[in-house]
């Protein structure tokens, strides 16, 4: 079983196709006003992705054939989902390249424009909500977990799992509450990932057919094919594992990436709730992803105020 499963629209790569590393990432578009005294107030417009660009071998005797493949996808136009690992993307076939050298052997080099980043953009968006995802996804892990005998595995799971049920309210929630749930999600990705190298490292080492190797007592040789067996089991759900936790991870990470901040001079929380969603009621929301300005609407000073996606419906009553 591959590593990595990579997926552009109807094709999925393989083999040399798969590059060694595709770079990702963006700017938050940002507007800076200086004022009097060197105070700044500064707007975040919003976050875009650069393009994603990769390049691969296309080799075998179809190589020409899915060169071409992907050159009429280029040519088409259309929007198309790419995905690997917990990654998603809404994207656009700007450039495809290859080099013919021969039938069989092709280099290539393909660049995508991202029209969307749906990793990131569950955060906030209320039908299904960012809440409603974490939980459909710690979900998933519970039911994958019972298949997985490893104690470390499980007692992290169990670690992640409070600290997720913990939080009422993802899309409101203080920066550092965030971070409770990030850092065991962290740890449980580390032992996970460091179980798959290891079941991959059992695969690697093949016992003969039969068992039977001079100095070799048969017995140790079962032992060795039990272990292969049992790894071969293992790797799909733990590979899935990862995954569906890293999206856990994205989600809950993307809440104050999809987050605006304002640097402000004073001001008031109803203020600025009317203002971004339309309802004064909501700046309690406001007040729990900011405890810095101790849940009190009037802001005095120069204060940094972190702007949830997605408003707050308690009725404008902080502890509800």
């Amino acid at each position: 079983m591959p590593d990595l499963i990579l997926t552009l629209g109807d094709f999925q790569f393989s083999d040399k196709e798969i590059p060694e590393s595709i770079p990702f990432g963006g700017e938050q578009a940002l507007a800076v006003h200086r004022l009097v005294g060197g105070v700044k107030v500064i707007d975040a417009m919003g976050g875009f992705s650069r393009p994603l660009s990769w390049s691969g071998w296309l080799l075998g005797q179809s190589a020409l054939l899915r060169a071409r493949q992907l050159d009429m996808m280029r040519e088409a136009g259309e929007k198309l989902r790419l995905t690997w690992s917990e990654l998603d993307y809404l994207v656009v076939i700007r450039d495809f390249t290859a080099d013919f050298q021969r039938f069989y052997k092709m280099p290539y080099t393909i660049t995508c424009e991202v029209v969307e980043d749906l990793t990131l953009s569950t955060a906030g968006l209320g039908d299904p909500g960012v809440d409603s995802l974490i939980s459909s996804d710690l979900g998933t892990c519970s039911g994958l977990m019972t298949s997985i005998s490893d104690s470390t595995l499980g007692t992290l799971f169990s670690t992640v799992q409070s600290a997720i049920q913990g939080v009422s309210s993802f899309a409101n929630a203080a920066q550092s509450t965030l971070n409770g749930v990030l850092q065991p999600i962290a740890a449980f990705r580390t032992q996970a990932q460091t179980l798959i190298a290891q079941t991959n490292n059992t695969l690697m080492n093949v016992t003969t057919l039969g068992g039977v190797l001079p100095n070799n007592p048969i017995s140790t040789q079962v032992s060795k094919i039990t272990q292969q067996i049992v790894a071969t089991q293992n790797l799909p759900t733990l590979v899935q594992l990862d995954r569906v936790m890293g999206r856990i991870q994205g989600n809950v990470g993307s809440i104050y990436s999809s987050a605006k901040q304002q640097t402000v001079a004073g001001g008031n929380l109803m203020q600025m709730a009317a203002k971004e969603y339309g309802d004064a009621m909501a700046w309690t929301g406001l007040a729990k992803a900011n405890p810095q300005l101790g849940g009190d609407p009037l802001i005095t000073g120069i204060a940094t105020v972190t702007i949830p996606p997605t408003k707050d419906d308690v009725g404008g009553v902080v502890n509800a």
